[in-house]
């Protein structure tokens, strides 16, 4: 997935710079001044939303406080969209599958231009009664790969979300949903949660498809062409843009690379899919040395969940294709057992299949059930 985030890191020059998304216009998404004098998870501001075409609701946006990779306060926004006619319903924080670099792939504007992919299954919480809250959990410089990042970013907005009096969901359950990059997301929150969020209530955690160790995952792209290509140069770059002094890739990039970046620095999924299909790191490299970097390997295992000694105190479903080809089975499994030994409340669900994005479809009306269930207040089951 990542094989291109070490280039040539031994001996780098220090003035390497990321190229960051363009910022979005709209003044809502401008951090204030005084944000580092807020706490993670206090409300920046909010407002009511035309949510158009989803039928049935009532929308907000909430702007908050929260904290990156390196400890420093940003801001983020999560988009909330409510049953109209149901009081106090419980509350699901959705992770979408973003996978992109650009502001506008981010689910507060995807929503609404078409670009989110999974909208309509991020959509089905409100068919059972329930409110749903959609974060920019990449952050506001859209740094994907950036696995920790999502995570404090998911649990702040759950947290801002609560404290917005008018949207009535300061007592409301709240479970935490997600596949692949979105199952990243939520897998680390919920594992955060009892250090980072320790205020935070949580009733369940449902997360599939999870991206568990980017280290292996980067090193079995290796140099050769990929149909995933250009999801592992955005999260390289995403992860740049979050450790830009521990991983100044763009200083090593050629020539051909600089111009992949200059393309893709805005793009969303879809985009990076067409225009990096079957491209390779080779192409975009000024040097072969990806993987030799020890401080590159520790930011990968530092956003692998593999490697987060956490452990949930929320009950969580898991689910993973046994075969799935970009989202490896093992390190998943690994994680699993891990939380059954420490006696977590686990059940995880394997399944025979190898498409990634089939095994999101098999698992989700399982894991809505299992959210369900919690909701009711029934005892969590367990496969430990």
């Amino acid at each position: 997935m990542l094989s291109i985030v070490s280039i040539g890191l031994v001996g780098l020059p220090v003035n390497a710079q990321p190229l960051y998304p363009t910022p979005d216009p709209d003044v809502f998404y401008t951090p204030p001044a005084e944000l580092a004098a807020l706490k993670p998870g206090d409300v920046v501001r909010a407002r009511k939303i035309d949510t158009g075409m989803y039928v049935g609701t009532e929308g907000w946006q909430v702007a908050f406080r929260s904290t990156n990779s390196m400890s420093k306060p940003v801001m983020g926004v999560t988009t909330v969209l409510l049953p109209i006619g149901v009081k106090n319903p419980p509350l699901v924080s959705y992770q979408a599958l973003i996978n992109s670099l650009g502001t506008q792939c981010n689910p507060s504007r995807s929503l609404f231009n078409g670009e989110l992919q999974d909208a309509a299954g991020a959509m089905l919480p409100i068919g059972r009664g329930w409110a749903v809250s959609l974060p920019d959990y990449l952050g506001p410089t859209s740094a994907y790969g950036a696995a920790r990042l999502s995570g404090m970013m998911t649990l702040d907005s759950v947290r801002a979300v609560q404290k917005v009096a008018e949207l009535g969901l300061a007592n409301s359950p709240v479970a935490l949903a997600g596949y692949s990059g979105g199952g990243m997301a939520t897998s680390w929150a919920a594992a955060l949660q009892p250090t980072y969020a320790p205020d935070l209530k949580l009733t369940a955690a449902v997360a599939g498809g999870i991206p568990a160790d980017l280290e292996e995952m980067a090193l079995s792209l290796g140099f050769a062409p990929h149909p995933g290509f250009g999801l592992a140069f955005a999260a390289a770059m995403g992860l740049e843009r979050e450790y830009p002094e521990k991983l100044p890739i763009s200083d090593q990039l050629n020539e051909n690379g600089l111009w992949f970046r200059e393309f893709t620095h805005d793009a969303c999924r879809r985009f990076l899919l067409f225009h990096g299909a079957f491209r390779n790191a080779e192409q975009m490299a000024a040097s072969k040395s990806l993987m030799d970097s020890p401080v590159a390997r520790e930011v990968l295992r530092q956003n692998s969940l593999r490697h987060f000694d956490g452990i949930p105190s929320v009950p969580v479903f898991m689910w993973q294709g046994r075969f799935d080809e970009l989202t490896f089975f093992p390190p998943v499994a690994e994680v699993a057992d891990r939380y059954c030994r420490a006696g977590a409340r686990l059940e995880f669900r394997p399944y025979e299949i190898a498409e990634h994005m089939t095994t999101a479809v098999a698992g989700f009306a399982d894991a809505w059930n299992y959210v369900e269930a919690r909701f009711r207040g029934e005892p969590a089951p367990t496969t430990c």
